[in-house]
């Protein structure tokens, strides 16, 4: 399967209602791929919208090791998106 780009994953987002980071794709949807991909040694990020494919750079020490810190990164984004008054 031909990719696309390699994107290191610091450059992707966190989506906290996707529960998956990801990465503009020329569509206009997003390439997506989860902590849990990650995890399991998946390194490609998929677009649902077209055939393109993006490899993800990323080290395997960095992703969340579990679903209190992906907890606490969802609470950081909707915080980051809802800012205090």
């Amino acid at each position: 399967m031909p990719v696309y780009d390699d994107v290191d994953l610091e450059d992707m987002q966190w989506d906290a209602t996707l529960l998956a980071y990801v990465y503009q794709c020329p569509c206009g949807d997003v390439f997506q791929i989860t902590p849990a991909e990650l995890a399991a040694g998946d390194e490609i990020a998929r677009c649902p919208s077209c055939t393109l494919v993006i490899r993800v750079i990323y080290d395997p020490d960095d992703l969340p090791s579990d679903a209190s810190e992906l907890s606490l990164a969802r609470i950081r984004c909707v915080a980051e998106q809802h800012p205090p008054l």
